[in-house]
């Protein structure tokens, strides 16, 4: 590994009370500002949350491919560690958009769950598909191969993602509102104000935690290095084999 280091608490502080700002902002607006739904009433405003939550999971998983890529490329496992924990708040994100998704169903359509959702069961496929991620990863003890492996992974998976998008909008029976389209959508001004506020605010704290974590991973990198200088090679060799990028 290159001996220069990244420094990724740069402007953390600063990020995390824009973060947090905006997300206030977003919650205000869903509460006070957005209108309620004629059809579905106080229960719509999840979608909020919701339809956030899912569209930065999925350009998370493809930011982790992207940054596999350049592992590939460079065989620097900084970008295998991006990757890493871009793939892995990612996969949280999914889940909450998953559960929140969940909960949106019952309310409105009486189901937990409807299987013949185009959309609902290829969200559920690509959460599934990038759940194996992290056991490829643990279960390769060799830290080269490892990040080899799941940087091929996490390519594919994340070109999956905007082929599966392609199939799903080319689908001719939905459940699902169709709320947003590539024409605009079907939301008023203030929905769509809203809804744009909430995705900014959910895409920043997805870069606020990313960021967060790279700190962490980053410092616990340079701490090994330093140990490692002063107490010789031998002294660390167990952790070498950590199935995780630190």
């Amino acid at each position: 590994m290159p001996s220069r280091s990244t420094t990724y608490g740069t402007g953390l502080r600063g990020l995390s009370i824009a973060t947090l700002v905006v997300i206030a902002a977003a919650l205000t607006m869903v509460f006070y500002y957005a209108p309620l739904d004629a059809d579905q009433g106080f229960i719509q405003k999840i979608f909020y949350i919701h339809v956030p939550l899912a569209i930065v999971s999925l350009l998370g998983f493809v930011f982790g491919g992207l940054m596999a890529v350049g592992y590939l490329l460079t065989g620097d496992r900084r970008w295998d560690m991006r990757s890493y924990v871009a793939i892995h708040l990612s996969l949280i994100f999914g889940i909450g958009a998953l559960v929140t998704g969940s909960i949106w169903a019952k309310a409105s359509w009486g189901h937990w769950w409807v299987w013949s959702e185009p959309t609902l069961v290829s969200f559920l496929i690509v959460v599934l598909l990038f759940c194996t991620y992290q056991p490829l990863r643990f279960s390769i003890e060799d830290p080269e191969r490892q990040s080899r492996y799941a940087s091929v992974f996490a390519i594919v998976a994340g070109a999956f993602v905007p082929l599966n998008f392609i199939a799903v909008r080319l689908a001719q029976q939905y459940v699902h509102p169709r709320v947003l389209t590539l024409t605009g959508g079907n939301l008023p001004g203030s929905m769509m104000l809203t809804f744009l506020v909430s995705l900014i605010g959910i895409a920043m704290l997805f870069a606020t935690l990313w960021k967060y974590e790279m700190a962490s991973k980053n410092a616990r990198s340079q701490v090994r290095r330093l140990r490692r200088t002063l107490l010789g090679d031998d002294a660390l060799a167990p952790a070498g084999r950590s199935a995780a990028p630190s």
